[in-house]
């Protein structure tokens, strides 16, 4: 039932500016013949498990298979750009997880938000961003997400409800928290996806905010994007229990098979619909990362490269939706044609982010102070400090 729920919720939301959102996959399902795909059974915490029968279409499968091929080129070619020193500081790739992000778009609209931690590239794209102006901040770029004032920990994009990157391990639980009250307050029918890592699982804040929320039946979803490495370190390693969606105590929970888009987009309808109705849910992950935690990891110390191999072999998502469309009638020379595509696309934003221009000295105050009355900014270099005048254009 609480499915049911979910779908005709967002079918009476349809045209408002829904984005990838399960209105629109719904809407395709009519064009299409309809496929039955089984899942893994979910695991779940107090609460009954949904069906794991997940209906779909060539569609909504190809809308999977080019958003999540977009990602990660995308990231492969933040990798390459950081290697080649054209990306400085810290850069967290998300190649792996790419069916977590899509699954959760699929079940929810562009009026939900989101709000996750420092691994938020593929995000901003999910949320309506281009390539461009994600490899410009990446680089620093005024023509950048966020004017290449905050890098790759920190993007963030209000009118599509996307409440950024969070480069404090955990901060952004609490956050979430606030933004799913705020949807609440203004009597929104819509939730907010919380998204942390099995490394923030334990942080003391993530309980507070987990405690405030079941108070106040808040409509957030805590979502937990298990790679299993909290940096090098393994979840067993870190977490007395490492069922991460019991760990809600009081609040229900439900494990789901993070590489597969279907058992996500699936889950998350299911979540939105009990979260809208009584508050609070926990959804655990089971995903991997294939890039270190960051670029300055190589996620080999820590993890063997056979571990590393299998996962893709075995179970990588792409690999997975591409599977169903050719074993569903589509043919092999169209994910090709458009594999080059996306190729062209990523490289051609490349080299255009390349050619943007480096902010202004004075935007390194704004959203700061209107005036800084002289005070300096340390710079990249040993006893570097900047002091950058008024800037005549900022509007407060």
């Amino acid at each position: 039932m609480a499915l049911q729920a979910a779908i005709a919720g967002l079918k009476s939301q349809s045209g408002s500016g829904l984005g990838l959102s399960m209105a629109r996959l719904f809407a395709s399902a009519a064009a299409s013949p309809s496929i039955k795909v089984e899942v893994m059974p979910y695991k779940v915490h107090r609460i009954e498990a949904p069906s794991n029968v997940v209906e779909t279409n060539v569609e909504e499968l190809m809308g999977f298979y080019k958003l999540m091929y977009k990602m990660r080129r995308m990231e492969i070619a933040a990798d390459m750009m950081y290697k080649a020193k054209f990306i400085r500081g810290f850069c967290h790739l998300y190649d792996g997880q790419e069916a977590v992000l899509t699954g959760i778009e699929a079940a929810i609209t562009l009026k939900d938000s989101i709000i996750t931690s420092y691994r938020d590239h593929c995000q901003h794209i999910s949320r309506g961003g281009s390539v461009v102006s994600l490899m410009a901040e990446l680089m620093g770029k005024q023509e950048g997400a966020t004017k290449g004032l905050g890098g790759s920990m920190h993007i963030y994009n209000r009118k599509h409800n996307f409440y950024g990157g969070n480069g404090i391990v955990g901060a952004q639980i609490p956050l979430g928290a606030g933004i799913a009250l705020a949807h609440k307050y203004k009597g929104e029918p819509n939730v907010c996806i919380t998204m942390y890592g099995d490394g923030a699982a334990n942080q003391g804040q993530k309980y507070e905010a987990l405690n405030m929320a079941g108070l106040w039946n808040l409509p957030v979803i805590f979502v937990c994007e298990n790679n299993h490495y909290g940096m090098g370190t393994a979840e067993w390693r870190a977490a007395k229990s490492p069922n991460f969606y019991t760990r809600g105590d009081y609040i229900p929970g439900i494990k789901v098979d993070g590489m597969d888009v279907l058992a996500v987009k699936n889950a998350v309808a299911f979540a939105k619909a009990y979260s809208l109705a009584n508050g609070p849910i926990v959804m655990e992950m089971d995903t991997y990362r294939y890039h270190g935690h960051s670029m300055s990891d190589p996620g080999s110390t820590y993890r063997t490269r056979d571990e590393i191999n299998a996962m893709r072999t075995e179970r990588d998502p792409i690999e997975r939706v591409k599977k169903l469309l050719l074993n569903n009638g589509v043919d092999a020379a169209e994910l090709k044609k458009f594999d080059k595509e996306v190729k062209k696309e990523v490289d051609d934003a490349v080299e255009q982010a390349k050619q943007g221009k480096i902010p202004p000295l004075p935007w390194l105050w704004r959203n700061m102070y209107v005036e800084p009355l002289g005070a300096g900014m340390r710079g990249v270099l040993p006893d570097e400090y900047h002091v950058p005048a008024f800037d005549p254009d900022y509007k407060s």
